[in-house]
């Protein structure tokens, strides 16, 4: 992969260790410039050398310093917005780099269409193996859940459980590796995100009505 991207610095993992655990606002500030450039700055460039790469990964939100509230100091999110409640993540933190699909944050509308699909005899089991192959290939599956068996279908349902979910969430981390500090860790995440492929085609054309 070549480009602007040249994956994180070594000096990245050096700002990030002096805001662990609960830094000081004092050391906050102190770091403010550093993180932009060494954590901050690389995840934009790979999100548009993905972005280059495909068009379905163009519209893409880099967080800034004060946009989590809850540690934001410590890890650098990203998402790629595939269609309404559909996002491709990426996470950089200490750990090295993470990527994950998530349909979350679904108004009662989508959550319909996504119980109706995964019901219907066609796209229900078409749902079961893509989730089933990215368990395979290392990715963890979850989402917020009913506390009970759906009503209105029956108990010993063959896909009892995934009739449970209110969001569906894959993620995997990818690690950190000597790759992270080159232009290598583009190609991690396009990898990833071309096997969260099927799921993001699944969620948008059965839950989200449109196109990625």
């Amino acid at each position: 992969m070549t480009g602007d991207f040249e994956g994180w610095p070594r000096g990245a993992f050096d700002v990030l260790l002096r805001l662990e655990g609960e830094p000081s606002a004092g050391v906050r500030r102190e770091c403010r410039r550093d993180r932009e450039e060494l954590v901050r700055r690389p995840m934009i460039d790979l999100l548009n050398v993905a972005a280059d790469a495909d068009s379905a990964y163009e519209d893409f939100s880099v967080w800034g310093y004060g946009d989590v509230l809850v540690r934001a100091w410590q890890r650098q999110s990203a998402i790629v917005r595939l269609a309404r409640n559909v996002e491709l993540g990426v996470r950089f933190d200490l750990d090295g780099l993470e990527v994950g699909l998530a349909w979350w944050y679904a108004p009662s509308a989508q959550i319909e269409r996504y119980r109706a699909a995964v019901a219907d005899a066609g796209s229900g089991p078409r749902l079961a193996a893509i989730l089933r192959k990215l368990e395979r290939e290392g990715f963890e599956i979850s989402g917020d859940l009913l506390k009970r068996p759906l009503r209105g279908y029956p108990v010993d349902h063959p896909r009892a459980e995934l009739l449970r979910h209110k969001s569906v969430i894959a993620t995997r981390p990818l690690g950190c590796e000597e790759w992270i500090h080159t232009s290598a860790a583009a190609d991690q995440v396009l990898a990833a995100f071309y096997q969260l492929r099927p799921l993001a085609r699944w969620l948008v054309k059965n839950v989200s009505q449109a196109r990625p």
